[in-house]
């Protein structure tokens, strides 16, 4: 049986982590207005003042989240760009990878797509991986647009459309209403992204 101190010892080099966790279940079930240092203290079973170890104030720690969701979120769409057979079904397959990520994950999109909430800026890290998906998507139309199956022209147009179908509908998924119009439809999200993603493929396509 551990002892006390080696209980300690681990407790202190998981805490950083168990932090992360209680902070992210706490959005996820009360929201980001319900985040404090005190009370994500006293969700993860440590002393008032532990987090101030590993982040300075509230809004250090909502960074590392936001940090952690973007790092999934590109992971993602790294995936989806790799398993796609032309750019333009690259594009589609990450608008869909949003709205997937936006529903496994609320916690995380709860911050990453409405930062307003959290009185928050970006971090670096999560920055940097922000910036990260904005060149794969651009680098993404750039290529769709050589292949022939997208207008040709300034590209940041149809960047901010992949952008704002992604995000867009992420939101909605999130907030709810996308459900509500997919079950009126018979259908679910993710067969609704999914003809959302098509038609937008066409509509490149169509030029």
């Amino acid at each position: 049986m551990p002892t006390r101190e080696t209980r300690t010892a681990y407790h202190h080099g998981a805490l950083r982590e168990e932090l992360l966790a209680a902070c992210l279940a706490l959005i996820e079930t009360e929201g980001i207005g319900a985040v404090s240092l005190r009370r994500v203290a006293r969700e993860a079973g440590v002393s008032p003042g532990a987090p101030y170890h590993h982040f300075p104030d509230r809004a250090a720690l909502l960074n590392a989240i936001t940090a952690q969701g973007y790092g999934l979120l590109i992971t993602g769409m790294r995936s989806a760009h790799s398993a796609a057979g032309t750019p333009v079904e690259a594009l589609g397959a990450m608008i869909e990878v949003y709205v997937r990520f936006a529903r496994e994950h609320t916690g995380y999109a709860r911050l990453m797509y409405r930062p307003e909430l959290s009185e928050s800026t970006k971090g670096p890290v999560a920055e940097a991986y922000a910036q990260e998906g904005i060149q794969l998507v651009t680098d993404t139309v750039v290529a769709a647009q050589r292949a022939g199956q997208a207008p040709a022209g300034d590209p940041a147009p149809l960047v901010a459309m992949v952008w704002a179908l992604g995000a867009g509908m992420a939101v909605l998924a999130i907030d709810g209403p996308l459900d509500t119009m997919s079950a009126e439809r018979g259908s679910s999200i993710t067969e609704l992204t999914a003809q959302v993603s098509t038609i937008f493929q066409g509509m490149l396509a169509a030029g």
